[in-house]
């Protein structure tokens, strides 16, 4: 039984970290005809508008108390930092360049996690999750030039890495108490105002012009990336175990790298491949020495929250 429960978080896990291996080369492709600032957010409303019917439809309970303080934080990580940085980024940077950068994020949801859960992890942890910052840090400044010289494209991208890192944490940890596409559900509609004015802004400053391609990658950002992705990424961390579903995203710059050679024809070179292999080995000996961690006890959920978190797409009984 628990053998089949974790098999369903790592499959759950591998089909949204197999939807989020496309976003990289696919803002890649958007913002060849399309602001970042419209990129950035126009995707969040889009996603939206979807969250907002699937509410309605279901008749789900509002988030009490303090949940909705933890949705703000979901939002401001994987709805509003990490689509608005990634885009601002890769308008100067190559899609597999930043497939590298982003290869931290496993590490960095781990130390997210560890945190959010106050554990103490052995030193290993420290020193497997520094030697892959640094490993980060490492690629991307040669590729900039030079040791120690970084673009503004990378510290947007790492920026992307902790907003998200953070996000997936506490999302994973709320997914089990409001459901896992009610989490970003509920996220999307919390930050839509916000992102509703930035797209307007957006609009106004430079009206997008993208051909077919760029505007089905658009939608492919707003409906999977931002919406569908995370119905699967949510329901694998809430069943778990976190740490281990985690180490799935792993193969997600691996994916994102190979889509970007294919779509967009980018060269793989050996600097590539050397930096992206030495940040997943990293990230993956971090999340492995984290998931040895015995998990902190859970609090008690609410009588009525435990069928709640776990109904699925069915409406509301009154």
């Amino acid at each position: 039984m628990i053998l089949s429960q974790q098999s369903s978080g790592l499959g759950w896990g591998l089909l949204g970290v197999a939807a989020f291996s496309f976003t990289v080369p696919f803002t890649k492709i958007a913002v060849a005809g399309m602001s970042p600032l419209f990129i950035g957010s126009g995707r969040a409303v889009a996603a939206a508008v979807l969250a907002i019917s699937a509410l309605a439809l279901t008749r789900q309970r509002l988030p009490r108390g303090v949940q909705w303080a933890r949705l703000a934080v979901v939002a401001a990580g994987v709805v509003i930092g990490f689509p608005l940085l990634t885009s601002f980024a890769l308008t100067t940077t190559p899609a597999s360049h930043s497939a590298v950068v982003i290869a931290l994020l496993p590490a960095a949801t781990a130390t997210a996690a560890v945190l959010r859960g106050r554990e103490r992890p052995p030193v290993a942890f420290w020193v497997i999750t520094g030697a892959g910052a640094l490993a980060a840090v490492a690629f991307a400044s040669m590729q900039s030039g030079g040791f120690g010289q970084l673009h503004s494209a990378d510290l947007l991208l790492l920026g992307a890495v902790a907003a998200a890192a953070i996000g997936y944490a506490e999302g994973g940890l709320l997914a089990r108490e409001l459901g896992p596409w009610q989490t970003v559900s509920w996220a999307l509609v919390l930050a839509s105002p916000l992102m509703v004015f930035l797209t307007m802004l957006s609009l106004a400053q430079q009206p997008p012009s993208g051909v077919p391609i760029q505007w089905a990658a658009f939608a492919y950002l707003g409906v999977v990336s931002m919406f569908l992705g995370f119905f699967a990424w949510y329901r694998g961390l809430a069943i778990g175990p976190m740490a281990q579903v985690s180490q799935i995203q792993l193969i997600q710059p691996v994916l994102s790298i190979c889509w970007a050679a294919l779509l967009l024809g980018e060269a793989l070179t050996w600097t590539t491949i050397i930096g992206g292999l030495a940040v997943i080995l990293c990230a993956g000996a971090a999340v492995r020495v984290r998931g040895r961690l015995r998990p902190a006890a859970a609090p008690k959920a609410a009588p009525s929250a435990v069928p709640h978190a776990t109904r699925s797409l069915q409406p509301a009984k009154d």
